[in-house]
């Protein structure tokens, strides 16, 4: 199986018949996969720390929804298989939700460069995250974009720590403009734990 060399492969969707019949299912199990996966930094920042699990379904979904069989599935492993966790890391999309378009859009011109100002604190110890470097998530202009693409990747003492249930687990944005931390709940820090080798 792929998920144990941490890459999505063809073999790991499902046919689309069969997804389509069973879909509903699947997202609600999939909701409840991703409840202890969800952290809120702030008022408008949202952390949703993917897995093997939740980068295959986002792959099948989007295969569900535009139909472009086999020449799409190249594009979306492409995609999606940078955001699985290697066993080292922890790897999330961080998403600015703000409803009015006029807010989100003056909050956005702000906080150029925030994808550079986040990080994890494990026992006091600083793991500054790494932005994918997919697409330039700032423009020229200085307006950050309003979904992130991140890695926090630990050393093994790290790791040995998070898994241990032990100490504290903080993650945090330090930008001028937006600067909050959150401390991750034991079931987070338990659901997350999964992610490593």
């Amino acid at each position: 199986m792929s998920k144990e060399k941490r890459l999505i492969e063809k073999t790991d969707l499902i046919p689309i018949d069969v997804y389509t019949n069973s879909r509903k299912q699947i997202r609600k199990e999939l909701v409840e996969f991703k409840k202890d996966r969800r952290v809120a930094i702030g008022p408008y920042a949202t952390f949703y720390f993917e897995s093997f699990e939740t980068m295959l379904a986002q792959v099948q979904e989007m295969l569900y929804i535009e139909k472009g069989g086999d020449e799409q599935l190249k594009d979306e492993l492409i995609a999606y298989n940078p955001l699985v966790p290697n066993g080292k890391e922890l790897t999330a999309t961080v998403m600015f939700e703000i409803d009015n378009p006029v807010s989100r859009a003056a909050f956005l011109g702000k906080v150029g460069g925030i994808e550079e100002k986040i990080f994890m604190k494990i026992d006091n110890e600083n793991v500054k995250a790494v932005s994918e470097k997919d697409v330039d998530r700032t423009s020229d202009e200085g307006k950050a974009s309003s979904v992130q693409f991140i890695h926090f990747k630990l050393n093994d003492n790290q790791i040995t720590k998070f898994k241990s249930g032990n100490v504290d687990i903080e993650i945090g944005i330090n930008h001028k403009e937006y600067a909050h931390t959150t401390k991750l709940s034991v079931d987070t820090i338990k659901a997350l734990s999964a992610d490593f080798i």
